[in-house]
């Protein structure tokens, strides 16, 4: 079967236009994103390589001039390996001088930043002459994104809709077990307790098991309110997750804890990794107090792939005082 094309994607338009959210979008869709490359090197660049492609070609690129830019597109165009698109992204000059005025950043072609004879250097015509010298690259443009009264949520699906190579990552999820005892996981977004739950450790033939155990579930499944606690878990976590994709966000970490780490969170974690999984997230389950190897070994390695969103801390509504807060949730 012939692979399908490899996908390049050059990225241009108005300074302030918002180039660069786009190339960090196709990054997070697994493209590799060079700004600015010389426009001589640009083919170069593309070389034979495997991976999708995004470069960002601008006004402040080496050798710059549209015609250069499009003769390259023409050579790019003609192998038959590649799927190559322009983007080119805009704004009305209102929101470009709002942008710059807020940022206090200079226009490429603007230097003087207002100072200088009248009329040579200030934003607006910076903007102007930048505009009338882009024309013909806004001209050939594959999809022309303008931005001026656009959300970044709402540009992010445009550019996932567009350019989402077949297998790129999504949202990335992971599912953590723990001990209260041994302190919140200090990367985790959203926090259980289900120390509520019937526990494993008081029976003195499943207190050496964990919750990997069929013993072990079955004890926890026998509690009677383990059916109405799991439904409105997965009934509260999964209208979440189309969300928190549709934000932009990468990483997601739900952590699960009980007492000793052990027994009602391991399960709860395996049950859930399950879940996801057969809902087609990519979802991966990790037990920090079991072992070094399985559990806090794991959630390192993940969080040094970079991970950057808010903690949340705290329980969603699953607390061990009450059982009657299960049917707050909706």
């Amino acid at each position: 079967m012939t692979s399908p094309p490899r996908q390049v994607v050059l990225v241009s338009g108005l300074s302030g236009a918002g180039k660069a959210s786009i190339l960090r979008m196709l990054e997070d869709l697994g493209f590799e994103t060079v700004d600015n490359p010389p426009l001589h090197t640009l083919e170069e660049l593309v070389g034979d390589g495997e991976r999708p492609l995004a470069a960002g070609i601008d006004t402040r690129t080496r050798g710059f001039s549209p015609d250069t830019v499009l003769l390259a597109l023409d050579r790019l165009r003609l192998r038959p390996d590649l799927a190559v698109a322009l983007v080119y992204a805009t704004a009305e000059d209102a929101t470009l001088l709002r942008r710059y005025t807020e940022t206090r950043r200079r226009h490429p072609l603007a230097p003087g930043g207002g100072g200088g004879p009248p009329g040579a250097n200030r934003v607006s015509d910076g903007i102007a002459r930048e505009r009338a010298l882009m024309e013909p690259l806004r001209s050939a443009a594959d999809l022309l994104v303008d931005t001026s009264d656009l959300p970044l949520p709402a540009l992010r699906e445009l550019v996932e809709r567009r350019f989402r190579p077949e297998g790129a990552p999504g949202l990335s999820i992971l599912v953590q077990s723990f001990a209260f005892p041994r302190g919140l996981p200090r990367d985790a977004d959203l926090v259980f307790d289900l120390r509520f739950l019937r526990n494993p450790h008081y029976d003195p033939a499943l207190r050496p098991l964990t919750g990997r155990d069929r013993a072990v579930a079955a004890h926890v499944e026998a509690d009677p309110d383990f059916p109405a606690f799991w439904n409105r878990l997965t009934g509260f976590l999964d209208p979440l997750l189309p969300r928190y994709v549709a934000e932009g966000k990468k990483y997601l970490t739900v952590a699960l804890g009980c007492t000793g780490g052990r027994h009602r969170s391991v399960l709860v974690v395996e049950r859930l990794t399950a879940h996801f999984r057969r809902s087609g997230w990519q979802a991966d389950a990790t037990h920090r107090e079991l072992s070094a190897e399985t559990g806090d070994a794991a959630f390192n390695a993940r969080r040094a792939q970079g991970r950057d969103a808010p903690v949340l801390e705290g329980s969603a509504g699953f607390e061990p005082e009450g059982r009657e807060a299960l049917s707050r949730i909706p």
